[in-house]
């Protein structure tokens, strides 16, 4: 089966340029902040090369690129997958041009890799995994077992997995991103910002949070509620009770997580979105989504408070919920030919 997938009945260079569209298509389903999808992928040969696209970068809420790094990291990752499962051994050179920050990576579809269960398993959740936006269902707890495996798989990738499971610390995190919510809604270039990446309805833009993918009405989740992002803008857009989403009264948070790193640099960005996906596809495995809150790590003075009270130093990348709702909301992609070009 696998040397049948990487060399085909054409060549082995014309099976090796369907292999590397193949490993695209793939990667471009990766998360990204608001749906930005801030990379672009060029190849020459066996080499796929990762850049990030400063125009996708959102210049309010990220003005370092962290997040923007965490997004790619995140697609890296997905390629790394999707290289092992068509055959190869991927290699990676991460930043390889100091004087090129937007220079990512560069992945080689190396010598054959073995057959693997377990690239098949992650393989095949890149397109069933979804970000949820809401409350989640009760009594669907993360098994122990599933917890710690998306804890591993955090920490295969250099992050550490921060669960957050004392009372004061789940109220505390739920009041900053409330506060950092609030703080953004007060200010006109974060609301443009949002207004970009939040398209109205009957949109045909393969990018961006569309109304389907978020509730009309956000549930108050019990025990502790963290807001989600405005994207309606007090439209009335998004998704009713009708379209299968959790009620208002049933809604629970779900098991809170922070993803932190020992560094903060953007080699440590890229590690934390390698993480990220590894984990969200090990838990999509048995159906567990994830709802994100990044409003209180996109305010400079609320990061530092959370990671000095609450990550023990270490530098907190992603805040997120975890557990399982009862619909998977609609996402979007652009093709992968508008985001990857051939190198001469």
């Amino acid at each position: 089966m696998e040397s049948t997938r990487r060399w085909g009945r054409n060549g082995p260079a014309e099976s090796l340029a369907k292999d590397v569209q193949k490993a695209v298509e793939a990667a471009v389903w990766a998360p990204s902040v608001h749906n930005t999808q801030p990379w672009s992928f060029s190849h020459h040969g066996s080499r796929i090369t990762l850049r990030a696209d400063p125009d996708r970068r959102l210049g309010v809420a990220d003005p370092t690129g962290r997040e923007m790094l965490i997004s790619c990291g995140a697609a890296l990752l997905t390629l790394r997958i999707a290289v092992r499962w068509l055959g190869y051994e991927p290699q990676v050179r991460l930043l390889p041009d100091p004087d090129r920050p937007n220079l990512l990576a560069d992945v080689i579809l190396g010598g054959r890799a073995g057959e693997s269960e377990d690239d098949r398993r992650l393989y095949e959740q890149i397109r069933r995994r979804r970000t949820h936006r809401g409350g989640f269902l009760p009594g669907h707890e993360i098994s122990p077992s599933l917890r710690s495996a998306m804890e591993l798989e955090a920490r295969r990738e250099g992050a550490t997995p921060l669960v957050m499971e004392d009372p004061h610390a789940l109220r505390v995190l739920a009041a900053l991103t409330e506060a950092a919510e609030s703080l953004q809604q007060l200010d006109a270039p974060y609301r443009r910002e949002y207004a970009r990446w939040a398209p109205r309805p009957g949109t045909s833009r393969p990018e961006g949070v569309h109304p389907a993918a978020y509730p009309r009405r956000e549930p108050r989740t019990e025990p502790y509620f963290f807001p989600g992002r405005d994207f309606a803008r007090g439209q009335g857009w998004g998704t009713g009770p009708g379209a299968g989403r959790t009620g208002d009264q049933d809604a629970v948070t779900g098991l809170v997580m922070l993803i932190a790193t020992s560094g903060d640099t953007p080699c440590d960005w890229l590690g934390a979105g390698q993480a990220l996906q590894r984990m969200l596809l090990r838990g999509a495995e048995e159906d567990v989504a994830a709802a994100f809150h990044t409003q209180a790590l996109e305010i400079p003075e609320l990061r530092e408070l959370i990671r000095c009270r609450l990550c023990g130093g270490r530098y907190p990348q992603m805040l997120l919920r975890l557990g399982r709702a009862d619909a998977a909301p609609a996402s979007v992609r652009r093709p992968a030919d508008q985001s990857m070009t051939e190198d001469f």
